[in-house]
């Protein structure tokens, strides 16, 4: 019986929490791995891991913000394997400490800054893997890609708990990219769709982790998950999406939050 991603071509964007729990994921599944992160040890460290687990790896290392930068990695992934079949941009972060916070307090930097750590990476890993899928011929079932971004629950369901209007503004703005970019290339064989976890046992949510308010919080919210979720449950999804099984899905914003955005919890 094969595997739901046997060989196909599948980029990561990110080395830990929900990237290195997917990558491990999409190997377990038949599915080659290319990883790309800022810190190439991290990237490559990733990449050996999931060569431990008997897959197919590789890594380069990148700024995501940056065109050209993210632009090289992804040519690099088709000069190692020849073609893209999933992407899945996890790459992004909090822009807490360049002041993100509420809007009335924030410096216009904080904004910036967390358009730039959280918009910016999706948009450009997108439009380059995009740009391949274009040019290579689809599978035999017709698909040419899939693309999954990564929003965030705070992007349709604020809590005042956690006050980062920048952050939810950019994951937003991911949700928006989302669903148009699902519109424009649906006849072209590609899929985009996008994953909106909630609180999440990661290294970006140690600040939250280490707030006894914040994970009592959590518990409440997200009473499927009794606390924070799991890393692995967004690599579980993303295999989902970048596999067969979900060939007739695109343009949807898939909250995995354990409840959060229907669950009433006061502070």
């Amino acid at each position: 019986m094969s595997k739901r991603l046997e060989n196909r071509v599948c980029v990561v964007t990110g080395a830990t929490g929900r990237a290195a729990a997917a990558a491990r994921s999409i190997a377990t599944e038949g599915g080659k791995v290319f990883v790309i992160s800022r810190r190439a040890e991290g990237a490559a460290a990733l990449a050996s891991e999931v060569e431990a687990l008997g897959g197919v790896a590789g890594s380069h290392p990148a700024d995501l913000r940056d065109d050209t930068a993210t632009g090289d990695a992804l040519a690099a992934c088709l000069d190692r394997v020849g073609r893209i079949d999933g992407l899945f941009a996890v790459a992004g972060g909090s822009a807490r400490k360049a002041g993100d916070g509420a809007v009335h307090e924030a410096p216009l930097e904080g904004f910036q800054a967390a358009i730039d750590y959280n918009t910016t990476p999706g948009f450009l890993a997108a439009r380059h893997a995009v740009r391949a899928m274009l040019e290579q011929q689809p599978l035999p079932n017709g698909e040419r890609g899939s693309v999954v971004l990564m929003s965030s629950v705070l992007a349709a369901s604020p809590a005042r708990l956690f006050v980062t209007h920048g952050y939810a503004a950019s994951k937003g703005a991911i949700e928006a990219l989302t669903r148009t970019m699902a519109a424009y290339y649906a006849p072209d064989g590609i899929r985009v769709n996008t994953v909106a976890p909630g609180l999440v046992a990661t290294p970006m949510s140690a600040r939250a982790q280490a707030d006894p308010d914040s994970v009592a919080y959590a518990a409440r919210k997200q009473p499927l998950a009794g606390g924070l979720l799991p890393a692995e449950s967004a690599g579980d999804l993303a295999v989902f999406f970048l596999s067969a099984e979900s060939r007739f899905i695109t343009g949807q914003i898939i909250a995995l939050d354990g409840g959060w955005s229907v669950t009433e919890a006061p502070i």
